[in-house]
């Protein structure tokens, strides 16, 4: 098997997965427990610093194996070294910079505040656990999101006018938001956006794995 994905539910190997699934692509799923570092036996022999998600591609054979860890840089190999794809925006596309844009922004801007979130009111032992630091990136991450607000304002999606991985990036940081609660924060274009997402047959189904 070329393509393998380790995966933990709720976590950004949604975007991997996900992407996977758009593009019909043959892959092996290894699901883990989150956090993985401290309850998968092995995780970080092979992904020394822990995170979720790690993939390897074995294509080039043992002498050459890919191996990535962030996730927006996973589906962007992914489409551009298992394209063409209509999931990708080619270089000469006029909506190449915001496709790129919107990639960075998926995690640099949207997930990030909502990782602080998860880790102080969930993952943290109730004794350390700080209300405030929840509250304050919540807002944070509520003011990023007039970003998705303007952009689905009249566009089924955010760039190209087609379904891209951005999409699919930015989708995922909306999915961690649901499993946070945080939707009742979403304005009418972002709500119904996110909605369009979840019917695609593809996130369905990464969603069950």
């Amino acid at each position: 098997m070329a393509l393998k994905l380790w995966h933990c539910a709720n976590s950004r190997s949604m975007r991997p997965l996900w992407t996977m699934e758009e593009m019909g692509l043959d892959y092996e799923l290894e699901v883990m427990q989150f956090p993985p570092r401290f309850l998968h036996a092995g995780y970080t022999d092979i992904n020394p610093i822990g995170t979720v998600p790690f993939f390897t591609d074995d294509a080039g054979g043992a002498d050459s194996i890919i191996q990535m860890t962030e996730s927006a840089g996973i589906s962007q190999y992914l489409v551009d070294r298992y394209g063409p794809t209509t999931l990708a925006v080619g270089v000469n596309e006029p909506g190449y910079g915001d496709y790129l844009n919107w990639l960075h922004r998926s995690d640099a801007t949207l997930t990030f505040p909502q990782t602080l979130v998860l880790r102080y009111t969930i993952l943290e032992p109730e004794a350390t656990r700080l209300p405030k630091v929840a509250e304050d990136y919540t807002k944070w991450f509520y003011s990023r999101l007039r970003s998705v607000e303007l952009a689905t304002a009249h566009n089924e999606f955010l760039v190209a006018n087609r379904f891209t991985i951005a999409d699919i990036a930015v989708g995922f940081a909306l999915q961690l938001a649901e499993s946070l609660g945080l939707t009742d924060g979403f304005k009418p274009n972002t709500k119904a956006y996110y909605e369009r997402l979840k019917a695609r047959p593809a996130f369905q189904k990464a969603i069950s794995l």
